[in-house]
């Protein structure tokens, strides 16, 4: 059985900014982790944090979908799972936008709910990316 994530998030900021702050490497490092990130289709990439005694602080990636400023998708791979990341960005006027992730692929509700979890936390540093 395959678990999903879906969560959305509404900022006050343009289309072209969220993009941003999803798809530059630099900016990523700010509210994810470090990377090797880069908006092209094919492109391996790594999210690497500080290992601990229960994971090795390593997220491998594939680059899926790249759809400016619309669509990004790629895969996840961490701790023996594999899921796929899909965020879909929605313009919604007077300078807001919406910001839709689905994550696919979970095998159990732990996995799931540490994703929210993190998720949930990681998206108040996306904010502050979104400020500068």
């Amino acid at each position: 059985m395959s678990l999903a994530l879906s969560l959305d998030f509404q900022y006050t900021t343009s289309i072209e900014k969220a993009w941003s702050a999803l798809t530059d490497s630099n900016k990523l490092a700010k509210w994810i982790m470090e990377n090797d990130f880069k908006p092209v289709v094919g492109h391996s990439f790594q999210f690497r944090t500080q290992p601990s005694e229960y994971w090795d602080g390593i997220i491998e990636g594939k680059v899926i979908i790249v759809d400016a400023p619309n669509k990004l998708s790629y895969t996840w791979a961490s701790g023996g799972e594999q899921h796929t990341v899909v965020w879909t960005l929605q313009d919604l006027g007077d300078g807001k936008v919406n910001l839709h992730l689905d994550q696919t692929g979970f095998s159990n509700p732990q996995g799931l709910e540490g994703a929210r979890y993190g998720w949930g936390n990681w998206f108040g540093g996306f904010e502050k990316v979104l400020e500068q």
